[in-house]
């Protein structure tokens, strides 16, 4: 993808981190469901784990897209300053990468949680997916 040449530095930087973010995502969305599609009865432990770590991928990489977002020198930050008519969409992108993070941290906590009942697979697997 060719940049336009009026982007400063900092677009540019901005721009890089943006793409590399969104490509730390898409891979730890794929690590996740790649764990999830993996065979689980008699092998419950491996499985779980392999799922906890997709997870921990996930909420990281999407901590650092939340990080982003909010940065003041962010393209969504840009759109709301330039674009005023945007600024309500922008706000609605921010809280869905709030939302996003704590769902993703509700899951884990949830998987984390020590219990003596046997964890549901199909749920998991249909909540998560």
């Amino acid at each position: 993808m060719e940049e336009p040449s009026h982007f400063t530095s900092s677009h540019r930087a901005g721009h890089d981190a943006r793409l590399a973010d969104q490509d730390r995502t898409l891979a730890a969305m794929h690590q996740l469901e790649a764990a999830l599609g993996l065979a689980a009865p008699g092998r419950e432990a491996p499985w779980l784990e392999r799922v906890r770590s997709g997870l921990a991928a996930l909420e990281e990489a999407t901590s650092g897209e939340f990080a982003n977002a909010e940065d003041p020198d962010s393209l969504l930050s840009d759109i709301k300053r330039t674009q005023p008519r945007l600024r309500t969409r922008v706000r609605g992108l921010r809280t869905q990468y709030g939302q996003l993070r704590q769902a993703i941290a509700s899951a884990r906590a949830e998987l984390d949680e020590p219990g003596d009942q046997a964890t549901d697979f199909a749920d998991v697997r249909q909540r998560l997916s």
